[in-house]
């Protein structure tokens, strides 16, 4: 009888298996559909209006799909958030780090002339790029930190001249300086050893496909 009680009994592994399988369904469908709605001229203006609200659901999958959410979790997206809205603050207002730019319209409501789901985004690109390494054969921590912020540069430099022509944000006299990509590094670097520091159980695929699924995203909107 205890046997048959055993087997019968929720295996809760397999059950976050197809979750996470739901997930990856959720971040592959809206990336396309996304993408669809921005290479259609006719269509682009409603689907900027949306970059917002995408953001927002990438977020809500990726906290759903993270094991053993606690206050570290809450921690590290916190710290992410201010930390991403904080560096691009000085870039926009001071004009340290990054270089001379200025957020246009398309990502929504800004406080101080930075749009607060910069933060968000930051928080998706970091996490992501740590499960990713996190699931990795790199065993050193600093080589898992270098190759992430190295990863997260490349993302960036797809992720320019698509955000400048959709209006995310403006450089001033069209010129991406290069300081933008070193302190890309160095701050993505810093993000993510907080990430190592927080030591999260292995997570699963979902965050990986976010990221892979924003490399496929921009290599599209770069090419087309």
């Amino acid at each position: 009888m205890e046997g048959s009680e055993n087997m019968r009994s929720p295996n809760p592994l397999k059950g976050k298996v197809k979750s996470n399988k739901v997930l990856i369904f959720i971040i592959i469908l809206f990336h396309l559909v996304g993408l669809t709605g921005l290479l259609i001229p006719s269509l682009r203006p409603q689907f900027l209006q949306l970059v917002l609200y995408h953001l927002l659901l990438m977020l809500a999958v990726i906290i759903f799909s993270h094991q053993n959410v606690d206050g570290r979790l809450l921690l590290f997206v916190a710290c992410i958030f201010v930390g991403g809205y904080g560096v691009e603050w000085l870039g926009v207002n001071r004009h340290l780090l990054f270089g001379h730019y200025q957020y246009g319209k398309t990502l929504g409501l800004q406080l101080d002339n930075v749009p607060l789901i910069i933060g968000v985004n930051w928080f998706l690109l970091i996490y992501s790029t740590g499960v990713l390494l996190q699931r990795s054969r790199l065993k050193s921590m600093f080589l898992r930190v270098i190759a992430g912020a190295l990863l997260l540069v490349l993302l960036d430099m797809l992720i320019e001249p698509v955000a400048i022509r959709l209006d995310y944000w403006h450089w001033t006299n069209n010129i991406i300086p290069l300081s933008n990509y070193i302190c890309w590094f160095f701050v993505s670097a810093f993000m993510l050893v907080l990430f190592e520091r927080l030591r999260f159980k292995q997570q699963g695929m979902v965050a990986p496909v976010l990221l892979i699924t924003q490399f496929v995203f921009f290599v599209v909107l770069n090419w087309v």
